[in-house]
């Protein structure tokens, strides 16, 4: 019987061990491919995903089917990125190495890899509101969507869109003519 992510959601949230495998087995990649382009590092990547993933049973209680499953998680993501974010600040952590499991995806496409590598490299220079927004529009979330999980307006998302792609033009224009 396919269950929807909801469904697999909401008996998981009652308790039911088995949903709650199946439905991390069914979104482990979406988590770690987040969790990825919001810290730009593979080892940070793996342990906010190990994070969340140990956290989720508790989270998954608060979890009400008023939106898509997806969405959720993505907020959850989100979240626990800020928060690992914030902590690494107050620890004066700073350390991100955007690219490595990027390029290894991609290294079949030369290419599409050296451009993947300046965008996510590129990436760093934007503000974190605005680099969070663009990881999520570049994982095919909506911009409504993008303004649920961050909690803004769809607006909003689109003029980080737009000033995002803004910056990025500006800063590969500055560096053609280096």
């Amino acid at each position: 019987m396919n269950m929807t992510d909801e469904d697999l959601a909401q008996s998981a949230a009652a308790g039911d061990r088995q949903a709650f495998c199946n439905l991390l087995e069914r979104c482990y990649d979406r988590i770690f491919g987040l969790a990825f382009r919001l810290t730009g590092n593979r080892t940070e990547a793996e342990d906010l995903t190990q994070d969340i993933c140990a956290n989720l049973p508790k989270k998954m209680q608060t979890y009400q089917a008023k939106a898509r499953f997806s969405t959720w998680i993505y907020r959850v993501i989100v979240n626990a990125a800020h928060d690992r974010r914030r902590r690494a600040a107050r620890q004066g952590k700073a350390a991100l190495d955007w690219g490595d499991w990027e390029l290894a995806r991609q290294a079949e496409n030369h290419e599409a890899a050296a451009l993947t590598d300046w965008l996510i490299t590129a990436m760093q220079s934007l503000p974190p509101e605005i680099r969070d927004t663009l990881a999520l529009i570049l994982d095919d979330v909506t911009h409504q969507e993008a303004g649920q999980i961050l909690g803004v307006s769809q607006g909003t998302i689109s003029w980080r869109v737009s000033q995002a792609k803004s910056q990025l033009r500006a800063l590969k224009a500055q560096e053609q003519t280096l």
